[in-house]
């Protein structure tokens, strides 16, 4: 395969133009906007996707829209813990190393299905 080329067959017009609407839907302008929360590379970021990671892309995101509108908000605890301090990366669990990796908008719409408000930092 060649530099820059992607592995199998382009997404088709309507997968790219679903894609658009579910990242519109969660804040974002385009897909260079969405490039870092979502963890696109720069191909991605100017819309070119495979049918595969089109697929799977919409798949996640309308999942992750489906369970935000019925999952029932849970109350936050009446008092929080400490925060823990910084474990080396070598010391995190499977768990928290996903939680790590996980785009920012996914974890905001995890946090929202559970019933807390989310805001950007200043």
């Amino acid at each position: 395969m060649a530099f820059g080329q992607s592995a199998g067959p382009a997404a088709t017009g309507r997968q790219v133009k679903e894609l658009l609407e579910l990242l519109v839907n969660l804040g974002h302008a385009d897909f260079r906007d969405a490039r870092g929360p979502m963890g696109f590379n720069q191909r991605q970021a100017g819309g070119r996707f495979t049918a595969d990671e089109a697929a799977e892309l919409i798949d996640q995101l309308q999942a992750a829209e489906h369970a935000a509108a019925q999952g029932e908000p849970v109350a936050p605890a009446e008092q929080e813990p400490d925060p823990e301090p910084q474990k080396p990366v070598s010391e995190l669990t499977d768990h928290e190393k996903a939680i790590r990796t996980a785009p920012t908008k996914w974890l905001v719409l995890e946090v929202r299905r559970r019933g807390w408000t989310v805001t950007k930092p200043k």
